[in-house]
């Protein structure tokens, strides 16, 4: 069944070329990518009991069908390209219309 994957960045400053090599390699491997980095949202959380602030940048893919490894590892790498505990990837089953 066909999925939307999103994956939610942190914004850095200078992360230009990382951005650049994230869209680059969705694209090759998936044939097409949406990056929502003009209007960077706002994402709170609580961690014990501070509230925790970040903006981020939503990235989007379509795809067939979920390579659950394939995402587990490039969820890996992109935790340690950002130094983040966790980068959050979501899939949402889809029907393309």
């Amino acid at each position: 069944m066909a999925a939307l994957i999103e994956i939610l960045l942190p914004v850095t400053p200078n992360g230009e070329s990382t951005y650049h090599n994230i869209r680059k390699q969705l694209t090759e491997t998936f044939g097409g990518v949406t990056l929502h980095a003009n209007a960077p949202a706002e994402g709170l959380w609580k961690d014990g009991e501070e509230t925790e602030e970040d903006h981020i940048i939503v990235v989007e893919v379509m795809v067939e069908d979920i390579n659950h490894e394939w995402w587990r590892r490039y969820r890996q790498e992109l935790e340690a390209t950002f130094g983040q505990e966790e980068i959050v990837i979501r899939a949402t089953p889809i029907e393309r219309l």
